[in-house]
């Protein structure tokens, strides 16, 4: 019983100083890239019954102070109006193109098959794939570019700032950014050649597009519900350098309008953030959640003060890091824990039973 405590108690604090690193070595963007440098970006945009969202991103775009784009959208079967508003744009800005469905061919997922057609048609140097529910600073790209020549990259991913518009969001969302920065520290995804060692997010993910072409990660993990997470593993598989960053003041998103609508949503991948293991998840949740009462009962009082500091510390940490409320987050500190458990159980259900649905198609 001690023996397990001490464990409990060391796990604590290595997250606690994990989150400390992603604080304090957030990456900045202040570098912008002169207007005479900037080469081709390609955009592309990945859409799916999109229409509440995928004006308000082509306007950002549109608004970029890094000009030099061509802004491409290819829409998956979309059964609502998404189409018809990016032709309406297009029709005003000739750098947005609209590319329409093909028939989702077998052994594909629609939104890898999605973005591999679009970097067919993409004539840019560089390929930055963007989910349409991204929100955009206008001097993003012009801040992107630079760091990701500076480090010599050939795959950047940025997990944005997550928004958060009702209660049940903030029950569920801020999980997926404690796990990441609790457990992993991003400088060692640029810095380490390990592939276990990887992480991004499809939301935001720039490549350099010849080694795109090369590699053409998205045809290789075409049948992959997280592929984002396994191109990033698989560039450092094949010696391409890459980087992963967490919270941005210039790129944001709102995942999910509802507690339904982020439990389902993160349910599809939270077993992934733990190398695909279901007993690491539910080991995780076990420890970050009645971990106290073994410190406590085989520790002592001292111990226990000591673990609940550190504990709020972690999330504090966290907070900051991913540019999230710090009071907000120790508030919900216990829904947000039992919302976990519920995400991690859901997967685990919906794993037993052979797949998910989303956006009306069944993912395995």
């Amino acid at each position: 019983m001690i023996a397990l405590a001490w464990i409990i108690f060391s796990f604590a604090l290595i997250q606690c100083v994990v989150a400390a690193i992603n604080m304090l070595f957030r990456p900045s963007f202040n570098t912008l890239i002169d207007k005479d440098q900037q080469a081709l970006v390609s955009v592309l945009i990945p859409a799916r019954n999109e229409a509440t969202h995928i004006m308000s991103l082509l306007v950002e775009l549109q608004h970029q102070q890094y000009q030099n784009l061509e802004i491409l959208v290819y829409d998956d079967a979309s059964t609502d109006n998404t189409a018809d508003l990016v032709s309406a744009m297009a029709w005003h800005d000739k750098r947005i193109q609209l590319f329409g469905s093909q028939r989702l061919p077998d052994g594909w997922l629609g939104k890898n098959h999605a973005c591999f057609q679009l970097s067919k048609h993409a004539k840019g140097n560089y390929m930055l794939f963007l989910d349409a529910d991204v929100r955009l600073d206008s001097t993003f790209i012009m801040r992107l570019i630079p760091y990701f020549n500076k480090h010599n990259l050939k795959l950047l991913s940025i997990f944005p700032r997550q928004l958060i518009g009702s209660v049940g969001e903030a029950f569920v969302v801020p999980i997926m950014n404690y796990i990441l920065l609790s457990l992993l520290p991003l400088f060692l995804v640029r810095a380490s050649k390990r592939p276990s060692l990887s992480a991004a997010n499809g939301q935001c993910m720039l490549f350099e597009a010849n080694t795109y072409r090369a590699i053409n990660p998205h045809f290789v993990f075409r049948a992959e519900k997280v592929e984002d997470i396994r191109i990033a593993a698989y560039y450092k598989i094949q010696k391409q350098k890459m980087a992963c960053l967490g919270g941005n003041a210039y790129i944001s998103c709102r995942m999910y309008d509802s507690y339904k609508a982020s439990v389902s949503g993160f349910s599809k991948n939270i077993i992934m953030f733990f190398g695909n293991s279901k007993l690491l998840a539910i080991l995780f949740w076990l420890i970050t959640s009645v971990g106290f009462v073994v410190v406590l009962a085989a520790l002592g009082m001292h111990y226990f003060l000591w673990f609940l500091v550190i504990s709020l510390l972690t999330r504090i940490f966290v907070s900051v890091a991913a540019y999230q409320s710090v009071p907000k987050n120790l508030i919900f500190l216990i829904p947000q824990q039992l919302s976990m458990g519920y995400v991690i159980w859901k997967a685990l259900n919906a794993h037993k039973k052979g797949g998910f649905e989303w956006k009306n198609r069944k993912i395995n």
